[in-house]
């Protein structure tokens, strides 16, 4: 038999949740996708691709016409010029291109700093590359980097520091000013990469501003961007997403990719293409789009006994069940809450290495249709 790579790795909470939300008929908020359709634009794009005859292999970078519709959307949000060529590559999920970027420049003994709460994929990734996450647990309430605790974990062994914002679970967003703290304590550490994921770029809310690393000239000059179509035009299903850095960073990350899927789905890049070309006003749109959900299910929620600050990016809301039932730990509140009163949620917990034993909050998605919205607020009001 072997011995396993990733031991400690099981199924995740979001398979569980969404698995018990559908045994007991809870309403599922707890992992992250739209209960809605996307465009019909986009959809149909599919089919007369399919029909076209595209349905073989596109180029293993991603196909042109896509590459080139990302990289003017980055010239028009952040005032970079990228390479479609050089600095874009398309891949089959943005998982997938946080994988490879990780494959392609963390080895055996090199350290990799995640902040927690954090994504699951990053830590088994930097396990299967050889190296050691090094968890940094981000400030409460307001979610932020604790810069004295990251300048002590800089070592010689530091390879990567990767960044989420809009950050899941909390929805809290880096600013100008922490991009440019992070920049001065990388500056002389030419050797220490940064992995910026940034999947929810156009879900930011009440006039605020994404500020990504692909602004910050110093931090882009080291840095892998990743972002999601599935998030940004409503198909999670469509694993599709795309990397941005330099050409170097980029010749390093596509070795890697082409030898884990090669390219991503042709018809759906069309399509995807085909989108951004015709409605290319759909990004700017987002953030209202989002907001109005985000809005109904605080503005219903702030009616029962949960608290809550609302979310300031992403699609999520965390909500503090503190005076409902302190005597439950947020795992068990999950599962309270889905088989007692019909409403799915993630536990914040397992985004940590460590979670702090004194805090009690649950991550609710608000990607959902209004009804969907309202009869679980309903649900919620009632706990």
């Amino acid at each position: 038999m072997i011995t396993s790579k990733l031991p400690s790795v099981g199924t995740t909470i979001f398979t569980t949740m969404s698995q018990l939300a559908m045994d007991t008929g809870a309403i599922n908020l707890s992992q992250g996708f739209p209960d809605f359709d996307a465009p019909e634009f986009l959809l149909a794009g599919v089919g007369r691709h399919v029909l076209a005859g595209q349905n073989q292999y596109a180029p293993m970078t991603g196909l042109p016409a896509l590459r080139e519709q990302v990289a003017m959307k980055v010239q028009s949000l952040y005032g970079r010029t990228v390479s479609a060529q050089d600095e874009v590559t398309i891949t089959p999920g943005a998982t997938q291109a946080i994988f490879c970027a990780i494959q392609a420049t963390v080895r055996p003994g090199d350290e990799v700093i995640i902040f927690d709460p954090c994504y699951d994929s990053y830590e088994p990734s930097v396990q299967l590359a050889g190296g050691t996450a090094v968890h940094l647990p981000l400030q409460l309430p307001d979610f932020a980097i604790d810069w004295q605790r990251l300048a002590d974990a800089l070592s010689p062994r530091t390879r990567l520091v990767i960044l989420n914002s809009p950050h899941n679970p909390s929805g809290a967003l880096l600013s100008r000013v922490d991009l440019d703290r992070l920049a001065a304590l990388l500056r002389d550490r030419e050797d220490v990469l940064v992995l910026s994921d940034e999947v929810y770029e156009h879900l930011v809310f009440d006039g605020r501003e994404h500020f990504s690393v692909l602004r910050h000239d110093e931090l882009y000059a080291r840095a892998f961007v990743v972002s999601s179509f599935g998030k940004t035009y409503h198909v999670t299903g469509w694993k599709t997403g795309y990397l941005i850095a330099p050409p170097m960073l980029t010749a390093e990350m596509r070795k890697v990719h082409q030898y884990v899927s090669f390219t991503a789905v042709t018809p759906l890049q069309w399509a995807l293409a085909d989108y951004m070309t015709a409605h290319p006003e759909h990004v700017s749109e987002l953030p209202g789009f989002y907001q109005a959900k985000r809005d109904l299910f605080c503005e219903r929620l702030a009616q029962s006994r949960f608290r809550f600050t609302p979310a300031a990016g992403t699609y999520f809301q965390l909500a503090d069940y503190s005076e409902i039932r302190p005597d439950l730990d947020d795992v068990a509140m999950a599962q309270w809450l889905t088989r007692e009163h019909g409403v799915a949620c993630i536990p914040i917990s397992v985004f940590y290495q460590v979670p702090p034993s004194d805090v009690r909050l649950v991550r609710f998605c608000f990607a959902k249709r209004e009804e969907t919205l309202m009869l679980a607020t309903e649900k919620l009001r009632d706990v």
